[in-house]
């Protein structure tokens, strides 16, 4: 083989560095009208009148859009739940509820201005524990505040408690995460010679927001294309639609090209965010460190609408145990409709929150025992044909504990002795380690496929070149370059003859959302069948066209009560080490070094897979220490990236990525994804680090300088004296 496991350069990398790239801001052009959303800009009230007279009256406006120009006001990737613009009730600050359509950008934002609406301000609901009583407020008048409650029951925990020689407790909250992609939410509409409704734009699933936006105007999917230009990243944020159906409304009522482009504040208020979740645990274990049971609850805030929030709930709550086989579970997952920001799909998809828990968890039971934590890791982590929690034998590939031990490995070569950490210094050295499970892929029996078609260009001797389609975006993870490679291999051409048809709805076949580290497995897999088939052909003197669709292994639903069922057919490993520093006079923690390790099957691209764990890390930096997003009576007070505090590359640890390759059955040449799992263990190696150099537990993300602190405070007035962690 030559093209797999070779560290090809992006050929998108020269354009994207000198500007040549054109991400869909860059498609505005002159003679196009601009869109402008008016935001509610209070979290719950009643319509009571919008006045658009004065807006229409101002120079350059062209029109101002209600509710009742879209003839289906509803949508969501699962729940159609949401209105494009908001009829009679506002559900959360960033709602909206008028689209006003300007010659300029200044004009429709003065019109915007001028709209006036009247409300009638309600009630509040903002913490999703208050949104489980039974008195309160309901967020939509007709059904529920709790999306999900899903339980998972394995064993008998009482029974297990009962008889432990440790059952310790804990308490943990995780905060919003804001997606903060380099790129803006920008795009561009029109009718094309076809009378076909083009939408240009960034998103992760091309085929998927053309049947949501095809249902809201109620037209044929055929009658819609979107295409994507360069997308500056993603990480969930693009799956659910937030402008793009805007400025498609504009362009499909007024016949004619319509740009928009929002502001950093309007996408920060106006797109969801990483789930919230409040988790309390128990946990027990026998002297020789067997966890014997684990008990939790999980609440997740899902804000106003129910977006991925079913799904992310039964992430979390599948993996609230971790990567660790446990006899013994009792674990409920509950989501409940809020009015702060809806929450949805961020990179993790629930897995980091619950590792959270569960790492520190397994930590303070290795502490309340006398035990190293590696060796209570190392005692109890999934082998293959071990036992989910949901009750059936994991997929095979189970590398959990290949991964730890080389992070293990790893970790005495390239972190240090911790130094002692005595009275003099304030800055003191600690090291945590942590181990994370991710699925990859579509999970709980929704429908996962990826369809391919490889077009040969042959001669009696020889295949020529190759046109590859396949619909999936590439938002920055390199996806097809990976997808290219793949073709390059199966046919044994070089890289320039295989040509890519990926970004036009209309012309590449549907391959599902870039997004679940799916695409390398999914899309590589499709691409990968599609050229033997073609191959096939070709040998047989047929035509050398091939179109496939590849499914993988079934899943299926969870049962509510019991959990049982067989969540997903792959999941990705991962092991981290991290050392960190603490200030103990102001509680700031900085990360320097981390060891990070992952079983990806196989890499098809080396330095790509490397870039993709430290891009993560940057983001698990994010998530564990400074980006505080805060929400207060339903309103944004970090709408802008100078209260929003992202790391900056002063901020980034030295990294060191580790790759382990056990083939997967179903990935091609053995491929997994794993953009995800770098977040996924992350903060929990980062708390046992801080507990190892400060001796203070924290449990509550993102550990601000502020509650490392109070820990630090706490843990003095009522010290324990505990193993530190040896490598």
């Amino acid at each position: 083989m030559t093209k797999i496991g070779t560290s090809i350069p992006r050929p998108d990398a020269h354009d994207k560095v000198t500007g040549a790239a054109l991400y869909p801001a860059d498609l505005i052009r002159e003679g196009m009208l601009h869109a402008k959303a008016v935001f509610a800009h209070r979290p719950s009230a009643r319509i009571l009148r919008i006045d658009a007279s004065t807006a229409l009256a101002m120079p350059g406006v062209r029109a101002v859009l209600t509710a009742a120009d879209v003839p289906y006001n509803r949508f969501g990737l699962i729940e159609t739940d949401q209105p494009l613009l908001c009829e009679d009730r506002v559900r959360f600050s960033g709602d909206r509820v008028a689209l006003v359509v300007a010659q300029t950008p200044e004009a429709a934002a003065a019109g915007a201005s001028a709209v006036k609406v009247e409300y009638e301000d309600l009630p509040v609901l903002t913490d999703p524990r208050d949104a489980l009583e039974p008195d309160v407020p309901r967020v939509h008048e007709d059904r529920s505040n709790v999306l999900l409650h899903q339980k998972i029951r394995k064993g008998d925990v009482d029974a297990a408690f009962a008889s432990a020689d440790v059952v310790i407790e804990g308490e943990f909250s995780t905060g919003w995460q804001e997606h903060a992609y380099l790129q803006p939410d920008a795009g561009i509409a029109y009718w094309d010679e076809q009378e076909r409704l083009v939408l240009e734009t960034a998103g992760q699933w091309l085929h998927e927001d053309r049947r949501q936006i095809a249902a809201m105007f109620e037209m044929p999917e055929e009658r819609v294309v979107i295409r994507y230009a360069k997308i500056g990243g993603a990480f969930g944020g693009r799956e659910d639609l937030s402008l793009p159906p805007l400025v498609a409304l504009a362009a499909w009522k007024l016949k004619v090209p319509v740009a928009m482009q929002w502001s950093r504040e309007e996408s920060i208020v106006g797109h969801h965010k990483r789930h919230p979740f409040f988790i309390t645990s128990k946990w027990a274990a026998k002297r020789d460190g067997t966890i014997l049971a684990a008990q939790t609850r999980l609440v997740a805030d899902g804000g106003a609408y129910a977006s991925t929030s079913a799904e992310v709930l039964k992430c979390a709550t599948i993996f609230a145990t971790g990567p660790y086989e446990i006899a013994n579970v009792a674990t409920d997952g509950i989501v409940c409709y809020t009015n702060n920001v809806p929450s949805g799909a961020f990179r993790g998809f629930g897995a980091p929150q619950a590792h959270f828990a569960a790492e520190s968890m397994v930590t303070r039971l290795a502490h309340a025992l006398g035990l190293d934590p590696v060796d209570v890791r190392r005692k109890n982590l999934y082998r293959e044909g071990s036992i989910e929690s949901t009750g059936l034998p994991l997929p095979a590939g189970v590398g959990a504990r290949e991964v730890f031990e080389r992070c293990l490995e790893e970790a005495r070569e390239v972190l240090p002795v911790p130094l002692h950490n005595g009275a003099v210094s304030p800055l003191r050295r600690g090291i945590g380690i942590a181990c994370g499970i991710k699925n990859v892929g579509y999970s709980f029996g929704f429908p996962e496929q990826a369809t391919a078609t490889v077009e040969l260009e042959v001669t009696p001797v020889s295949i020529r070149s190759a046109n590859v389609r396949i619909g999936t975006a590439d938002v920055g993870q390199g996806a097809h370059l990976v997808l290219r490679q793949i073709a390059a291999e199966a046919l044994d051409l070089d890289l320039e003859r295989v040509r890519m048809i990926t970004d036009d709805s209309s012309e590449a076949p549907n391959a599902g959302s870039a997004s679940a580290s799916r695409m390398t497995l999914m899309g590589g897999r499709a691409v990968k069948d599609a050229c033997d088939q073609a191959r096939r052909q070709w040998l047989a003197g047929e035509e050398p066209s091939a179109t496939v669709q590849y499914r993988p292994p079934r899943t299926t639903p969870l049962d509510l009560e019991t959990g049982e069922g067989t969540p997903n057919y792959c999941y990705g490993y991962v092991a981290q080490a991290a050392e960190v520093e603490v200030d103990v006079r102001t509680g700031l923690v900085r990360v320097v070094r981390v060891v990070s390790v992952h079983d990806v099957g196989r890499a098809i691209n080396r330095r790509q897979v490397e870039g993709q764990i430290e891009g993560c890390l940057a983001q698990a930096i994010g998530f564990a220490l400074t980006e505080n997003f805060i929400c207060r009576d339903g309103k944004v007070l970090t709408p802008y990236l100078s209260t929003y505090l992202l790391p900056t590359a002063l901020d980034m640890p030295e990294i060191h990525p580790v790759i382990v390759e056990g083939a997967d059955p179903n990935g091609p040449y053995g491929a997994r994804g794993m953009a995800e799992m770098a977040l996924v263990p992350f903060a929990g190696a980062v708390a046992a680090a801080v507990h190892d150099a400060t001796g203070a537990w924290v449990s509550d993300l993102p550990m601000t300088p502020e509650r490392v602190l109070h820990a630090i405070k706490e843990s003095t007035k009522n010290r324990l004296v505990t193993p530190a962690m040896s490598s």
